[in-house]
């Protein structure tokens, strides 16, 4: 029995999701909700109970000391709210948690039976999968639904993604399934390079979410972030004359698909996302602090600037499985995220 006790009624709520695991490369997911339960200092009102969704032997609970007692973190998924302000202030439910070992349609409902107690309007859930993208272009990052009407109203793609699937894709269309409107945002992470965190791709998430929902979202300092990650990436890249050739090659591919359709499209999106930061101080001076959180895997620390680097990116080898080979990595299968096979 779900009980709600204590949290306000919720003004214009959306639901948004992310879940590490096989549907997170980089981390990119889960770090971009985190960053917004931070950011908008979100109040936890409800966990799953573990016992339920969780294989303790794949994800391990974890002891720690606090005031000189142990005390035991259980993997779970736990659900939070945030109020965002301005003219026009409407409410956040975020769900932060790890794919579930078992029951995914059980773990689905109980989802389900939140948004329907807490009247929401929209569920939006993040995700980020590897893909032949170079690191030193924008990040692809492409909005699916399986709802007609919603990807004709909000400009997104219906899905037509077939294949093996994660609890992204499983609660999509759960979603569908109850009537309620369901929308997937994926990045796509550089398979050569797909080591946590990557804040370029955080950042690419956080940036579609605003432009999805119509908020501005204070970035704090990832923008500094992924600047600093795509430094890095690029001199480790530059020190390896193989990885240094095969980044050449994917931005040449890029460079030529994405030619075509070069507008004033994006120009103005990336205007009107400028408009929106003028009265919070820009992206880089947002208040707030890192995205990403001490549980990540810590970048290498470039000692002579101060700022981080990322580890060393993956060669890229000779025989890797295609995209879309199932087992060709712990992240959906994708042609790219600009294609029908991306999840919804």
């Amino acid at each position: 029995m779900i009980e709600l006790e204590g949290v306000p009624e919720l003004i214009d709520p959306v639901m948004v999701a992310a879940f590490e695991g096989w549907n997170d490369a980089g981390d990119a997911a889960s770090t971009a909700v985190g960053h917004l339960d931070r950011e908008w200092k979100g109040e936890v009102f409800a966990a799953l109970d573990a016992e339920d969704y969780y294989d303790f032997q794949v994800n391990r609970p974890t002891v720690f000391m606090e005031g000189g007692a142990r005390k035991i973190t259980w993997p779970t998924t736990r659900l939070s709210v945030v109020r965002v302000g301005g003219d026009k202030p409407r409410d956040l439910v975020l769900i932060r948690g790890i794919e579930p070992s078992m029951r995914w349609r059980s773990f689905c409902n109980e989802i389900l039976g939140f948004a329907h107690e807490l009247g929401v309007e929209m569920v939006v859930i993040l995700g980020a999968l590897l893909g032949d993208t170079p690191h030193t272009r924008p990040v692809p990052v492409s909005g699916v639904t399986s709802d007609p009407d919603l990807a004709r109203t909000m400009d997104l793609e219906e899905t037509r993604y077939e294949g093996p699937t994660g609890i992204v894709g499983i609660l999509q269309e759960a979603c569908t399934h109850a009537g309620v409107p369901a929308v997937s945002l994926w990045a796509a992470v550089p398979h050569y390079v797909s080591q946590p965190p990557n804040p370029k791709a955080t950042l690419a998430l956080l940036n579609r979410l605003e432009d999805l929902l119509g908020l501005r979202i204070p970035l704090g300092e990832l923008p500094e972030d992924a600047r600093a990650w795509q430094l890095g990436v690029d001199q480790l890249a530059a020190e390896d004359s193989e990885v240094a050739e095969y980044v050449q090659t994917l931005e040449e591919a890029r460079d030529t698909a994405e030619l075509p359709e070069a507008s004033g499209e994006a120009i103005a999106r990336e205007f009107e996302r400028y408009l929106r930061r003028r009265d919070i101080g820009g992206p880089g001076q947002a208040p707030g602090g890192h995205a990403t959180e001490s549980g990540d895997v810590p970048y290498l620390r470039d000692t002579s600037s101060g700022r981080t680097r990322p580890p060393k990116p993956q060669r890229p080898e000779k025989d890797r499985p295609k995209d879309g080979d199932e087992g060709a990595s712990d992240d959906p299968p994708s042609t790219g995220p600009d294609e029908d096979s991306s999840e919804g």
